[in-house]
């Protein structure tokens, strides 16, 4: 089961939280995340993380693909609604994707420790929540 981590600059203290205290799940899967939000990660947590491209330079796109090839079966993606990207078109296209295939998509805390709790549950794992 693999999951796709991306946070915005101002979401990516959140994610790392949100790693930490879920990070005995979340070594039950095979993760990715872009760049930053990935070496940031991989920093506070130990986790192994396969990382793409920073989000503006095409990492969302990378994710995408990903998506479309049915190889990421879940995507974490906390937004900072209050700030404009510069790369919004791209962060628009990966929404799409996940729609259209029908991937869950968390885009807050609440919704991820959902779309994981679901991973989990296909794993046939019970989620810990360390936190």
């Amino acid at each position: 089961m693999r999951l796709a981590l991306i946070a915005h600059d101002e979401k990516k203290p959140d994610l790392i939280e949100f790693a930490q205290n879920r990070q005995d799940d979340l070594e039950h899967l095979d993760l990715m995340a872009t760049g930053t939000t990935g070496q940031r990660l991989i920093d506070a947590t130990g986790l192994d993380i396969e990382r793409k491209e920073s989000g503006p330079l095409g990492g969302d796109m990378q994710i995408g693909a990903e998506i479309a090839s049915e190889t990421c079966h879940g995507v974490i993606f906390l937004r900072d609604p209050l700030t404009a990207q510069p790369h919004e078109p791209d962060i628009t296209a990966l929404l799409r994707i996940c729609d259209v295939h029908d991937v869950p998509l968390a885009t807050n805390l609440a919704s991820a420790d959902a779309v994981l709790d679901e991973l989990l549950e296909q794993l046939g794992d019970e989620p810990s929540r360390n936190g």
